[in-house]
């Protein structure tokens, strides 16, 4: 079973983030081609319960206790699982009980939900959103994110427009940009998009900095940036516009079981070889606990844009 709590690990948005793994392995209502988890193996729109609240409630209330004990901080509880979080049809009840913990709570979706009613109402609770926004047009929307075949782009945006108009917590957009694409006018579309949400507070431009899920997927050039920043910049206004294209460190967390925090972290967040480095050496262990999970199939190494990552193996090789 893959952790329901995991982390606290550096995150680019929210400081030292705390991630909760509320969906199984690869249930999402997307397929991305960039996703860093690989391809989707149960695309579904029809919400589901997985764990029970109290379970999860639990499960980060540990993790909490073992990162204050060694005084690593955390900024935010964030719900960043292997899917779509928002499938979980008891996130609304689960985000209502961590709260109690004082820590605040973060929902990274890529908002195909919030159409429904019952999704927009669960979110409200949430302190933090990022919606995914990386296609505004149909032909883009297909082809990058590969919806589920019984989800409708219109439908989408205009449940964002109604949940952003509604809610009372930060609210940030990521747009995810790869090499090889014919943006055309859609980085104005988006702009043009975006500036509609007025209580937007930040646009983030991202590329992927983790091995993704179709071998021919490259972050997107410098002079492509630069287009789409000068473009939201212009329509949104440069404070409201920021890049999301760095590494974002080494310092994630040792709890006290250099395994199940390896295993943990990488289940979601594929860790780069350095930050590997720093774990082990945080917990004072050697590199043979690597090659230990690398045997049992339990880690897979991965290369990508010239730099080695570590990832959970999510399904063993039978």
């Amino acid at each position: 079973m893959v952790p329901i709590a995991f982390g606290p690990v550096p995150s680019r948005r929210l400081g030292r983030s705390l991630g909760i793994n509320n969906i199984p392995p690869k249930t999402c209502s997307y397929s991305c081609v960039y996703c860093q988890l690989g391809r989707t193996s149960n695309m579904t729109v029809k919400r589901s319960h997985f764990y029970r609240p109290e379970d999860v409630l639990r499960e980060v209330e540990r993790k909490v206790r073992e990162a204050q004990l060694r005084n690593e901080k955390i900024d935010y509880l964030t719900f960043v699982p292997d899917g779509e979080p928002t499938l979980d049809i008891s996130i609304g009840e689960e985000i209502v009980l961590l709260k109690q913990i004082g820590i605040p709570v973060a929902v990274i979706t890529n908002a195909s939900l919030l159409w429904l009613d019952d999704v927009r109402e669960d979110l409200f609770e949430a302190d933090f959103i990022s919606l995914k926004v990386d296609a505004v047009s149909q032909d883009l929307w297909r082809s990058i994110n590969r919806p589920c075949r019984d989800l409708k782009l219109e439908k989408i945006l205009d449940g964002i427009k109604q949940f952003v108009k509604n809610f009372k917590g930060i609210i940030v957009s990521e747009t995810m940009l790869i090499d090889g694409i014919n943006y055309s006018n859609e980085f104005a579309n988006i702009a043009n998009f975006l500036r509609e949400l007025a209580k937007l507070d930040k646009a983030y431009i991202a590329i992927p900095t983790r091995p993704p899920a179709e071998k021919w997927v490259k972050p997107a050039k410098e002079e492509v940036l630069n287009i789409a920043f000068q473009t939201f910049s212009r329509v949104l206004g440069s404070d409201k516009v920021e890049f999301l294209i760095g590494y974002e460190g080494n310092m994630f967390a040792f709890t006290g079981n250099v395994k199940e925090d390896l295993l943990s972290i990488t289940a979601v967040h594929p860790m780069r070889e350095e930050a590997v480095s720093e774990l082990l050496k945080k917990a004072n262990a050697s590199w043979q606990i690597i090659d230990e999970l690398l045997r049992s199939d339990e880690l897979v190494r991965l290369e990508y844009e010239g730099n080695t990552y570590y990832m959970r193996k999510l399904f063993k090789n039978k």
